[in-house]
């Protein structure tokens, strides 16, 4: 029984080059790409949110937000990476880390954010379960605002 458990988890455990390739893949992805305006918005409204700080110390709690968020960045990095070596096969890896050193994908990964955030203010404030919700009353009359 031990050496059937042994060979599944060996099995199970990704390769030094599907790690590699992986983390090269997590780095060039979508989460990537929007992370650094997530966390400059973050950081900005942080400091924000501590008038009471002079601008030294609200600079210094920028610069640890920073550092923390590497940090962070980092560690969702490495799991993204071994997520996707333990779901793709090295040969999948290699083919799509190849289409992402592309000059077509850099450009994507580089309008992305913005692509986003123009997509995200045309649409407006949205309000999933709200939309869901009258959506279901209009068809049934039920769970509806106000009855």
């Amino acid at each position: 029984m031990i050496p059937i458990l042994a060979l599944a988890l060996a099995a199970s455990t990704p390769s030094p080059e599907a790690l590699r390739l992986g983390r090269e893949l997590a780095e060039s992805g979508t989460l990537a790409a929007l992370l650094p305006m997530v966390a400059e918005k973050e950081i900005g409204e942080l400091a924000a949110a501590h008038p009471e700080l002079g601008e030294t110390d609200r600079a210094a709690l920028r610069a640890t937000a920073r550092s923390t968020y590497e940090a962070g960045r980092a560690r969702l990095m490495d799991a993204t990476g071994r997520a996707y070596a333990e779901r793709l096969s090295v040969a999948d890896l290699r083919a799509l880390v190849a289409f992402n050193r592309t000059p077509a994908a850099a450009h994507y990964r580089t309008a992305m954010p913005g692509a986003i955030a123009a997509a995200m203010q045309r649409m407006g404030a949205m309000d999933f379960k709200k939309d869901a919700l009258a959506a279901f009353c209009r068809k049934t009359g039920k769970l509806c605002e106000g009855k």
